[in-house]
């Protein structure tokens, strides 16, 4: 892709997300919505290949509809209460609708279907992008309305999103389709705790973009896409291999590495407001998701696996880790101990 274009698009996504998460009014939080879902297509679709256009066309299908349900729901509310304010939805009908349409832009179930295809389309630096700064403004919008949301409506879609994103990512096999499932699991987890603490919620997006990114960049810089290439892939590069494994284990929320903190915390929340059934299902099933990272740790560097695979070794390369991947792998692995600090931050 010509550099000139890339840049061109790389910012109308900052701009676009930066508009959504700064305004105040719905007209405006709608168009930093449609500037971010235009100039992601052309990022999705550069290669060419029917996959990558029919990844765009879904999520240019599917971004139009939730935006459309979220003018939709504003123009409800400022219809009932005369308010274009974000933060004075209070009209149940616009709640629901807008709880929907933010679903279908992230990818809750039951609007989940969309994800796993896109993603599997997009090169990986598009993946990560889709993964991660693309659902900055939608969690924002939700973050900005919790008060006025249906509890029950977001922890029924949080248990079943962590379920079926466990689920459906057991036997998969493609990288791209098992990080999206992640990312649907996760989406659970920061769902079910929107209306009780939304700060939780947004501590949570913000350790799984750290951990994700650090995965996409490293799996991008190993140039691996399905698990067969990533099992020979610890002979090219076995320090980066060494931090994948630990990252893995961390994105599954395992003590004493970043991603139990959130687990930790919105467990402990729960709890406070009685909710000790829905925290024990939810941790229940993260055990679903947790097989699946077992897996992909298993294949990068455990062992090699029993049966032979069509797979040519590869050669060696003594390139040193990229510093970005290390920081980010640093960060991924080692901030429990932070915790506290983390806490009055946020």
């Amino acid at each position: 892709m010509n550099p000139q274009a890339k840049l061109i698009f790389i910012t109308s996504l900052l701009l676009g997300t930066t508009i959504t998460i700064s305004s105040n009014h719905w007209i405006m939080a709608w168009a930093g919505l449609e500037i971010n879902t235009l100039a992601i297509l052309p990022l999705i679709s550069k290669s060419h290949h029917p996959r990558a256009i029919e990844a765009a066309t879904k999520y240019f299908l599917v971004q139009a509809a939730a935006s459309a349900l979220v003018l939709f729901s504003s123009m409800t509310n400022a219809w009932c209460t005369g308010q274009w304010d974000i933060t004075q939805l209070t009209h149940p009908t616009s709640c629901l609708i807008l709880t929907s349409a933010i679903a279908m832009k992230l990818g809750l179930v039951p609007f989940h279907f969309w994800f796993p295809e896109v993603l599997q389309g997009s090169p990986l630096t598009t993946g990560l992008l889709l993964s991660t700064a693309m659902k900055l403004p939608p969690i924002t919008l939700l973050y900005m309305t919790s008060p006025s949301l249906n509890p029950t409506l977001l922890t029924t879609m949080a248990i079943l999103s962590t379920a079926l994103g466990g689920w459906m990512g057991l036997n998969q096999t493609q990288i791209r389709k098992i990080l999206a499932f992640s990312s649907i699991s996760h989406l659970g987890w920061m769902a079910i705790i929107l209306t009780y603490n939304p700060k939780l919620t947004l501590l949570n997006f913000y350790l799984y973009a750290l951990m994700t990114t650090t995965v996409f960049l490293t799996m991008n810089s190993m140039k691996v896409l399905k698990l067969s290439t990533l099992m020979t892939a610890w002979t090219k590069v076995p320090s980066l291999n060494a931090m994948l494994l630990l990252t893995l284990l961390s994105l599954a929320g395992l003590p004493p590495l970043t991603g139990f903190l959130p687990k930790w915390l919105i467990i402990q929340e729960l709890t406070k407001q009685d909710m000790a059934p829905a925290a024990t299902i939810i941790s229940l099933l993260s055990l679903l998701s947790l097989f699946f990272y077992l897996r992909l740790a298993y294949c990068t560097t455990i062992t090699l696996p029993p049966h032979t695979t069509n797979h040519m070794k590869q050669w060696h390369t003594y390139k040193p880790t990229p510093t970005l991947i290390a920081i980010l792998t640093t960060m991924s692995i080692t901030l429990l101990p932070a915790s506290p600090m983390i806490l009055t931050l946020i």
